[in-house]
């Protein structure tokens, strides 16, 4: 089994797509974990704000057959795909880290986003504070204490995700 940390966005109809995708991990992960959630403004465009948060699991999948299943999930909410890399967004789902596991540059794991924003770095250092970076050498709390990036950048969505209400079926 694999322990991997994802960063889950959005800045279209974000609640709604957010917890549509929380509620289909919980689904697919039983002993996923959440962080708390957090609202940015958006990066590199003008746009709505963001909301992110990052989730742990453990999986038997391997980082392709995750990556494949986490752009279903993306697609299930309309993602639109293009070159650009900073756009509005229905839903994204980024692999952080899987385990120790480092493919640089091809696949960009570890995520640099973790070293590069606050709305990637605070929430994962909740649920990863003692995992170790892979390319670093440090703990997620160390990278976080040693940070230049501004937390107060980013505010908590109170009592968000919520619980999941509606069954939803397994789609891995």
């Amino acid at each position: 089994m694999a322990t991997v940390f994802l960063d889950i966005g959005s800045n279209i109809d974000r609640e709604e797509n957010i917890q549509s995708c929380v509620d289909q991990l919980r689904v697919d992960f039983k002993d996923i974990v959440f962080s708390k959630a957090y609202e940015s403004e958006s990066f590199g465009f003008e746009g709505d704000p963001f909301i992110n948060l990052s989730a742990k699991l453990e999986t038997d999948l391997s980082f392709e057959a995750l990556n494949i299943y986490l752009k279903t999930i993306e697609n299930k909410h309309s993602r639109k795909r293009n070159n650009k890399k900073f756009i509005a967004r229905t839903l994204d789902v980024d692999i952080l880290l899987y385990d120790d596991l480092i493919l640089q540059p091809e696949k960009d794991l570890p995520r640099a986003e973790i070293l590069k924003f606050p709305f990637v770095l605070f929430p994962l250092a909740e649920i990863a504070s003692d995992v170790i970076h892979p390319l670093e050498k440090i703990t997620i709390n160390e990278i976080v204490n040693a940070t230049k990036l501004d937390k107060n950048s980013i505010k908590e969505v109170k009592s968000f995700p919520k619980e999941q209400k509606k069954s939803k079926k397994s789609i891995q």
